[in-house]
């Protein structure tokens, strides 16, 4: 399916922003030329998919690809074909566990010159944001990123280390004058407490993360807008990874006061809870920790309200080695969960469970990242003259998670052995079938999203 040919897509499910409907959906030069009624005969080669789903690709916004510097964890290649076969046809690297970290433009020039022809999905950038970069900050936003990243607790490398409330405050204002998002690692842990001790048990790992740590990350947050709302900004701030349920009436309350205030969840945080979770398996240590279940309930009550904006992956891969697999030391291993080929159908398994359609999993999935990240008027939605990015996918067919399927650099994921619901067919970017039937396809479609500056302010 090049995309310089003319062609039709066609299925009696096709998901159209908040309805599932028949229709005929006609490609032109990598765009969404128009879409018909399902009788309708486009003058050009059409496809009848029958009952399988046509729906837009996935859009995730959470991804650390770690390249340049760090390609033994993974890299562009790898992290861009898994994106493919799991449906994702855009994601957004994050600013860490690269070498250098994109705080600054040269930085992100240099990721850039890494890409090569290795991107398979359209890529874009955050830039990040630590005490001495905070002069850079603007340049890199004119460079192109399409918002920042900090921490305001040890990030797990030191060359990208936390933010206090002071370099927030010099941040925030910079990043609201260009209407980016500021992305914040929400926990904030307290330095007059000895740490606690963390053994083998999962238990012990939970307990060394506790929700409060994220609670008053989060009450930090709206307090620093609420400050630079008064000072005459508008913020647009972010929690990424939102694990803490307990944070919820916060970001509503602040959400009804005025501040522009956002949350993302993750796969780990909606499908695992913390009673199931093995001892000595540290493939299921992330940061912040996977809770108990009742709190995944309310999670996904969360999303239901809209009181989560949507869901990414939070891909953090690293060597099997880093991982510490054969000794479970739960305290030395890396923090970070492999999933990005499967957020779709680990995500689809459990919405439908629980009663949700698939156009709601669209919208948290494609429609609400893409939008979130600057990208909403050529992304995440299926519409003329959006670029031709879509999947198609069998929501009745399931499958096991096994190593052997994995696309990313290392075959590891706290999932293997699951089975899951829904399958992705075919995965199509602007009009090229980059994935078909297990198998990535064509050629590196690819390009760098990077934020282009009209009318500066």
């Amino acid at each position: 399916m090049p995309a310089n040919n003319t062609f039709a897509l066609r299925s009696r499910r096709v998901i159209l922003d908040d309805q599932e409907c028949e229709a005929t959906i006609v490609i032109d030069n990598g765009c969404i030329a128009k879409i018909m009624s399902f009788d309708e005969e486009p003058n050009c080669k059409t496809t009848d998919v029958g009952e399988k789903v046509i729906m837009p690709g996935i859009v995730d916004t959470h991804v650390h690809i770690n390249e340049p510097g760090r390609t033994e964890w993974e890299g562009f290649e790898t992290a861009t074909q898994a994106a493919a076969a799991g449906g994702i046809t855009t994601v957004v690297d994050m600013p860490l566990n690269c070498t250098p970290v994109t705080t600054s433009v040269d930085a992100l020039h240099q990721k850039l010159d890494s890409l090569g022809s290795q991107l398979w999905v359209d890529c874009g950038f955050w830039g990040g944001v630590v005490p001495d970069s905070l002069d850079d900050l603007e340049a890199l936003c004119l460079a192109g990123v399409l918002g920042a990243k900090s921490f305001t607790i040890h990030s797990g490398i030191d060359d990208f280390p936390q933010v206090g409330p002071e370099e927030m405050r010099v941040a925030i204002p910079i990043l609201a004058k260009y209407g980016l998002p500021y992305l914040i690692h929400a926990e904030l842990d307290k330095k007059d407490q000895p740490p606690a001790e963390i053994d083998r048990t999962y238990q012990s790992f939970l307990a060394s993360r506790p929700r409060e740590w994220e609670n008053d990350a989060i009450d930090l947050i709206i307090s620093l807008a609420k400050e630079a709302k008064h000072n005459g900004h508008q913020p647009r701030m972010h929690i990424v990874h939102l694990s803490s349920a307990d944070a919820l009436p916060a970001i509503k309350a602040a959400r009804e006061s005025g501040i522009m205030i956002t949350a993302e969840t993750c796969p780990h945080y909606l499908t695992l809870w913390a009673e199931a979770c093995p001892d000595g398996e540290t493939l299921f240590k992330c940061c912040p920790p996977i809770r108990e279940d009742s709190n995944r309930n309310i999670l996904w009550e969360g999303l239901r309200q809209n009181v989560i904006d949507f869901v990414v992956s939070d891909h953090s891969p690293c060597t099997p080695e880093l991982k510490h697999i054969q000794t479970g030391d739960l305290d030395a291993a890396w923090g970070g969960i492999s999933s990005l080929q499967f957020g779709l159908p680990l995500i689809w398994t459990e919405a439908s469970a629980r009663g949700l359609s698939l156009t709601e999993v669209s919208r948290l999935m494609a429609t609400e990242p893409a939008r979130f990240a600057g990208l909403g008027e050529k992304k995440g939605r299926l519409a003329e003259g959006y670029d031709a990015d879509m999947i198609i996918f069998d929501d009745k067919a399931s499958f096991d998670i096994t190593p052997n399927i994995i696309k990313y650099r290392h075959k590891i994921t706290p999932y293997a052995g699951r089975k899951v619901l829904g399958m992705v067919e075919t995965t199509i970017l602007r009009g090229n079938r980059i994935y078909d039937s297990g198998d990535i396809c064509g050629d590196p479609a690819g390009q760098p999203l990077l934020k282009a500056w009209n009318n500066l302010r």
